[in-house]
């Protein structure tokens, strides 16, 4: 989860007996993101992996994905592009790729293009959300695909869990409910609307990268709409300017959500799912675990 994993978080959940994954995104700088694969490393031999934006929106994304395959961890997560050139460099060093879906479309390219799985990212999903059901997306990926299905989006019980694999899931992708961990170093403002909001809060924008965003419906949010403004629609019906004007999209609510993540301010713009309506405190991530599996 962009801003919210960190390194404590990722290591505190291999040592519950479940991998983890940190956003490439959370490091700024050159040689951070490194720095952070080997700093893990050096606490655990358990496999982890890290999350990366494959489309051009990431200005980094060369620079990052070097740096990932160098330090190698155990897996990349692709999202929002193409993951053909993550996947050739990947492979080349023995790391496995698991790229993010929305549709059958999507996951029949990443199939075709040789990755290790596919993440069927369902409308329930908190971030960079899907548009589908889950009812809807896992019955036609699991009829259609030949690699393994991790299911994204909604879970919060062990219930959930065990819907998901009768779904046609091999496993599942966990984030929401994890905002509200003591482990987790986001603003104490931030994991009491996890708690104190409910899954009729979420909403979908698309202000923060031009992509479908689910975010908590703050009074904030509500000020500034989550529809694009005229000026955001002519540019994104612009074939030059789209991707330029994505780019400084991103970059922008880039900043708007680390504002929101770790700073007292009324400008809050929260992401998180469906899933916020089964956190009710902050709890250590073994706790957590512990629900979610025994």
């Amino acid at each position: 989860m962009f801003l919210v994993s960190n390194e404590e978080m990722v290591v505190a959940a291999l040592e519950c007996g479940i991998t983890a994954a940190i956003p490439a995104a959370n490091y700024r700088k050159n040689g951070e993101l490194a720095r952070a694969i080997a700093d893990i490393k050096h606490k655990t031999s358990k496999p982890f992996g890290i999350n990366l934006v494959v489309n051009k929106s990431n200005t980094r994304y060369k620079q990052q994905l070097a740096e990932i395959v160098e330090a190698k961890p155990a897996f990349i997560i692709t999202s929002l592009g193409s993951p053909r050139q993550a996947i050739e460099m990947a492979h080349a060093n023995e790391i496995k790729v698991f790229c993010d879906v929305v549709d059958l479309k999507f996951a029949q390219k990443a199939e075709n293009l040789g990755a290790d799985a596919i993440i069927a990212v369902n409308s329930l999903a908190g971030g960079h959300s899907g548009t589908q059901a889950p009812e809807t997306l896992m019955p036609e990926l699991a009829a259609n695909s030949h690699i393994p299905i991790i299911y994204a989006g909604g879970i919060a019980q062990k219930s959930d869990i065990d819907k998901a694999l009768k779904m046609g899931a091999s496993g599942v992708s966990v984030g929401t409910i994890f905002i509200a961990s003591t482990e987790c170093k986001v603003s104490d403002e931030y994991k009491k609307a996890v708690i104190q909001y409910g899954a009729k809060d979420i909403v979908m924008t698309r202000k923060l990268s031009g992509s479908p965003t689910a975010v908590i419906n703050t009074p904030y949010l509500q000020q500034i709409g989550n529809k694009p403004n005229i000026w955001e629609m002519l540019i994104n019906s612009n074939s030059v300017l789209k991707k330029f004007a994505k780019s400084v999209m991103m970059k922008a609510g880039m900043k708007k959500l680390y504002d929101s993540a770790f700073k007292a301010t009324y400008k809050t713009v929260w992401c998180a799912g469906v899933a916020i309506e089964h956190v009710h405190k902050v709890r250590p991530i073994k706790e957590i675990v512990n629900d979610l599996t025994i």
